[in-house]
């Protein structure tokens, strides 16, 4: 059963009115036409009883007025333009600005919410007084392979977070009370080089403001690709995560946490064909944690030993990411 709230009926004393949270799930999308219907259809078609509106945010890209007619009652679909910073970053907050829903979700537009999604999650935020974002599992395919990644916990503390960026929480899986961006923790941080890591961000800033609801289910279908909108973008990549560790200087309390993006930033600058670079922050990396594979995976692919592309293909056939 999903959470409700119950309030007096006017006029009729302490009669019960059964309320379910609106819901908007805003869908960025850029030159993904098909999967993007695709990502429509399956918030329109989830099985939660309150009103759900998708607002579709077309970022440097022509919107297709015509995905209105995805709409199903109680479900209509909405299509806007990003009006702020190009990018994925300003395309979340654009449509999340539009938005009208006591509850706001995120979908990418190459990703499928899976039957049950909504209302599971719906009723875990309801669950735990003071919370504010809630996540789930996610079932990652690559290549015709499918994995399930999962996480055994239920809650999620900013120290979790600086140690492990954990894949399972998924952009495409949160649900966040609209009061949280516009009041409290705020939107997403428009100012990351490319818009990426941008989602790790929003969850460090997040799990700061109170600690993050999980479900151990995966309610989320998410699609890695070769037309990721980041794929090859190395340079983006290792500036995006330098910005992090400067902005984030409580990743000194964590060395095993600093020392995982610091190893990410060496294989970024090696994919990249910057030898140098890639040397020094597998250095970095070696000094903080001994043990991250980043450094060594980093260092091979700076030598030609390895191919950076062959590394993120076998990691993608498990479900992981560099």
């Amino acid at each position: 059963m999903v959470a409700a709230v119950a309030r007096p009926r006017p006029g009729r004393g302490a009669e019960p009115v059964t309320a379910y949270p609106s819901v908007s799930a805003v869908l960025p999308t850029r030159d993904r036409p098909e999967l993007l219907r695709a990502a429509v259809r399956a918030v329109v078609a989830q099985d939660y009883p309150g009103p759900v509106e998708v607002v579709v945010v077309y970022d440097q890209s022509d919107p297709d007025p015509s995905l209105g007619q995805l709409a199903g009652p109680g479900r209509p679909v909405r299509v806007v333009t990003n009006t702020r910073t190009p990018g994925l970053a300003g395309a979340r907050n654009s449509g999340t600005l539009a938005a009208a829903g006591d509850l706001v979700a995120f979908c990418d537009d190459d990703d499928q919410w899976l039957p049950g999604k909504l209302a599971a999650q719906v009723d875990a935020l309801a669950a735990v007084p003071g919370a504010e974002f809630v996540s789930c599992g996610i079932r990652v395919s690559y290549d015709g392979h499918t994995v399930e990644r999962v996480l055994e916990r239920d809650s999620i503390s900013l120290a979790d977070l600086l140690r492990d960026r954990m894949t399972e929480l998924h952009p495409s899986t949160f649900l966040i009370r609209a009061a949280a961006l516009r009041d409290g923790f705020g939107l997403v941080d428009e100012e990351i080089p490319g818009s990426y890591a941008e989602d790790y961000e929003f969850l460090l800033r997040a799990a700061r403001s109170a600690p993050l609801v999980n479900l151990r289910t995966p309610y989320v279908l998410v699609r890695w690709h070769r037309r990721s909108y980041f794929a090859q973008r190395w340079d983006t990549i290792a500036e995006a995560l330098q910005w992090l560790l400067d902005r984030y200087p409580e990743f000194g309390t964590q060395p095993a946490g600093e020392a995982r993006v610091a190893g990410q930033i060496a294989f970024a600058r090696a994919a990249s064909g910057d030898r140098r670079g890639a040397v020094s922050w597998a250095r970095r990396t070696i000094r903080r944690n001994p043990r991250e594979p980043r450094a060594y995976l980093a260092l091979a692919v700076a030598g030609r030993v390895l191919r950076a592309d062959a590394v993120l293909r076998t990691l993608h056939r498990r479900g992981r990411g560099i």
